[in-house]
């Protein structure tokens, strides 16, 4: 075991509730390496909320939707990943290159994540195509790098379940466009019917051993939550930080610490708690 295992975290404030973050940090005795939230395509670059997690020594990871979902805007006013790759944002993307230029702080900006689900209108299951995919990524970030932007590293985040008619390579926007590639997985146990307690190497190896197939980017687990129904919730946090700290490739994971679906957080019993303290002692190095 390599022993790396570095905790980011997702809480519903995100940037803006670092507070938040802070007590699920302190409760599992450990500095968070990175913030994730969640950005509507329309709004403004957030770097108030950047410059806050830089202020706590952590990483600022933004989840950049190409969607009104603060609207729920459809039709004529929809953002489309076709019209992005046409120009047809090319003001409101050059403003936020222009936000994070003028900063120069490190960020992480996922664009368009799980792209090979069907729940998010830049999906195939919604009719967008893998050539509509790459164009739109490559000339968002074509515009950030006229911008000046050089401190925004790109993060190509995919959904960790098996999708075999959504082949990676088809939606991949290549190496010269990708800094980090984000995997997303969730263990749903047995609160849905569709769904069964799965271990975490069963969820994360299959899709780390496609990404590896495709690239040699370094990979960061960019979303993960277990539910508690199913199975022992501490022995999956503790089995899921060993494999991470297993992987040469992989050193950051980022705990989904919401309360949704179902509550995927890992202060959502005192020994899911207890469970992620113990397991970050174990592979301190």
């Amino acid at each position: 075991m390599d022993g790396k295992f570095r905790l980011g975290l997702s809480t519903p404030g995100g940037a803006f509730g670092l507070d938040e973050v802070a007590a699920c940090a302190a409760a599992v005795g450990a500095q968070p390496a990175a913030v994730l939230w969640y950005e509507d395509f329309t709004g403004p670059a957030p770097v108030d909320g950047v410059a806050k997690v830089a202020a706590m020594g952590a990483a600022a990871v933004i989840t950049w939707e190409p969607w009104l979902w603060r609207t729920d805007a459809t039709g004529a006013d929809a953002v489309t990943l076709a019209g992005i790759a046409a120009g047809r944002h090319d003001d409101h993307l050059s403003a936020w290159a222009e936000a994070f230029a003028l900063t120069a702080t490190p960020v992480q900006l996922r664009f368009a994540h799980e792209f090979n689900g069907d729940w998010y209108p830049w999906s195939p299951a919604h009719g967008t195509t893998p050539e509509q995919y790459v164009a739109a990524w490559r000339h968002a970030q074509d515009l950030f790098r006229r911008a000046g932007a050089t401190e925004v590293g790109w993060v190509w985040s995919l959904d960790a379940a098996a999708h075999p008619d959504i082949p990676l390579r088809d939606w991949y926007p290549g190496d010269d466009y990708v800094d980090v590639v984000g995997i997303d997985g969730y263990n749903w146990g047995t609160t849905q019917g569709w769904s069964r307690w799965t271990p975490p190497v069963d969820i994360f190896e299959p899709a780390a051993t496609e990404v590896r197939a495709l690239t040699d980017r370094p990979i960061m687990i960019a979303e993960v939550g277990c539910a508690e129904a199913g199975g022992a919730k501490a022995d999956w946090i503790a089995a899921f930080v060993r494999w991470v700290a297993a992987q040469p490739d992989i050193d950051t994971a980022i705990w989904f610490e919401h309360d949704k679906e179902t509550d995927w957080r890992i202060t959502s019993t005192p020994a899911a708690t207890a469970a992620m303290a113990a397991a970050l002692q174990e592979v301190a190095p």
